[in-house]
C-alpha cells in the first residue's frame, strides 16, 4: 500500500497531519445533522467549483459506499431541492465570499418543505468550506498534476478520506510499507460485482423487451415497453454511478463530468476591489472573533467541531518552516503574516 497525495504532501507536518485527519474525520463519519451520503455528496460539489477532479472522484467513491443513490451522480438536477438549494452558497464562498449576506441564509432557513435547519447548515457551510479549503491545497501542492486520476485512486493507496481519528491515525497512514487494507478491496470489488451483475441483467432484460415488442402489437405492447423502459433507466443510472468505481485494473478512471455538479460555471473569482469602484462591502478583521463569535457558535449548533477547528487553526498558526522566509531574506514571522494578510486582502478581509 502507499499514501496518496493529499496525505503523502501533510505528511511533512505530521502534527498537522493528525489534526487535519480528526477534522476530516468527524466530519464525514462521526455522528452530526447531515445523512453520509449528503456529507460527501457536497464535498463533491464543492471541489467542483474548484474544478478539482482529484476531490470529486475520491468523495463520488465515499458516496457510493456510504449509499448514496447512483442517480445523484448524474447533477445537481437529479438530487433533492433542498440539497440543490445549497448550490447558491456554495458558489459564493468558493469564489467570492465578502458577496454573502444574511438574506443568503434566512433563504435556506425559510420554513418550506425544503429548509434547512440551523444545526444542518452549519455542518454545511463547515463542509463547504473545508472542502474549498482542501481544493486549493491540492492544486497549490500539485497532487493532480503529480499523481493523476488513476495513480491516486488505486485499490492498494490509503485514502484520508477513510481515515480514523487521534494520534495512531497519522503514524499509521505515515508507514509507507504498511500491508495492504484488504478490507477496502474486498468492498470495493463487491460494490464492483453488484454493478457488473446488475449490468447484465440490464442487458438481459433488454433483450426481453425487444424480442416481446417484436411479438406484441398495439396498447400492450406499448405498455409493456413503458414498464421496461423505466427498469432500464434506474438500472442504467446505477450501472453509470457505480461504473465510477474502477477498472478491471482496481483503479477509478477520471471520466467524472465536472460541470453536472455546477450551476453558474462562469462564476469565478473577482477583486473584491476595484479602484473605479467608490463602495466596497469588506469583512473587518476587528470586527469578528473566531474565539467570541465562530467557536461558540459552531460549537453549539454542531457538538465539538469548533474544538477541532481550533486546533487546526493554531497548529496552523504554529507551524514551523522557514525555507520559504529564508529565500525570500525575511523573517519566518514576518514571511507568514505577510501571507496570511495577502490571502485576507484576496478574499475581502482587511
Amino acid at each position: 500500500g502507499r499514501l496518496e497525495a493529499v496525505t503523502q504532501q501533510m505528511g511533512y507536518h505530521p502534527q498537522y497531519l493528525d489534526s487535519f485527519l480528526k477534522t476530516q474525520h468527524y466530519l464525514m463519519h462521526m455522528d452530526g445533522p447531515l445523512p453520509f451520503d449528503c456529507r460527501h455528496y457536497i464535498a463533491i460539489m464543492a471541489a467542483a467549483r474548484h474544478q478539482c477532479r482529484y476531490l470529486v472522484n475520491l468523495h463520488v467513491l465515499q458516496f457510493l459506499r456510504a449509499g448514496g443513490d447512483p442517480q445523484w451522480l448524474r447533477g445537481l438536477e437529479f438530487i433533492p431541492p433542498k440539497l440543490r438549494n445549497l448550490n447558491e452558497i456554495n458558489k459564493i464562498l468558493a469564489h467570492r465570499p465578502w458577496l454573502i449576506t444574511k438574506e443568503h441564509i434566512e433563504k435556506l432557513l425559510k420554513i418550506s418543505e425544503w429548509s434547512w435547519s440551523l444545526a444542518e447548515l452549519v455542518h454545511a457551510v463547515v463542509l463547504l468550506a473545508h472542502c474549498h479549503a482542501l481544493a486549493s491545497f491540492v492544486f497549490g501542492c500539485g497532487c493532480e498534476q503529480d499523481e493523476g486520476i488513476r495513480g491516486s485512486l488505486s485499490l492498494g493507496t490509503q485514502c484520508f478520506c477513510e481515515a480514523t481519528a487521534g494520534n495512531s491515525c497519522s503514524q499509521e497512514l505515515l508507514r509507507i510499507n504498511r500491508k495492504r487494507s484488504l478490507d477496502s478491496c474486498m468492498e470495493l470489488d463487491s460494490l464492483r460485482e453488484r454493478m457488473q451483475r446488475i449490468h447484465v441483467e440490464t442487458e438481459g432484460r433488454e433483450e426481453m423487451r425487444l424480442l416481446q415488442q417484436d411479438r406484441e402489437e398495439g396498447e400492450e405492447q406499448g405498455a409493456e415497453v413503458g414498464v421496461w423502459g423505466g427498469t432500464t433507466e434506474h438500472l442504467s443510472d446505477l450501472s453509470a454511478g457505480l461504473s465510477l468505481l474502477g477498472d478491471p485494473d482496481g483503479e477509478v478512471t477520471g471520466a467524472t463530468n465536472l460541470a453536472c455538479y455546477m450551476q453558474d460555471p462562469d462564476f469565478g473569482y473577482q477583486d473584491f476591489a476595484r479602484r473605479d469602484e467608490d463602495q466596497t462591502q469588506v469583512f473587518r478583521v476587528q470586527d469578528y472573533s473566531w474565539e467570541d463569535h465562530g467557536f461558540s457558535l459552531v460549537n453549539r449548533l454542531y457538538s465539538d467541531i469548533g474544538h477541532l477547528l481550533d486546533e487546526k487553526f493554531r497548529m496552523v498558526d504554529g507551524l514551523q518552516s522557514s525555507a520559504m522566509a529564508k529565500r525570500q531574506g525575511c523573517e519566518p514571522s514576518v514571511f507568514k503574516r505577510g501571507i496570511w494578510n495577502y490571502i485576507h486582502c484576496m478574499f475581502g478581509i482587511r
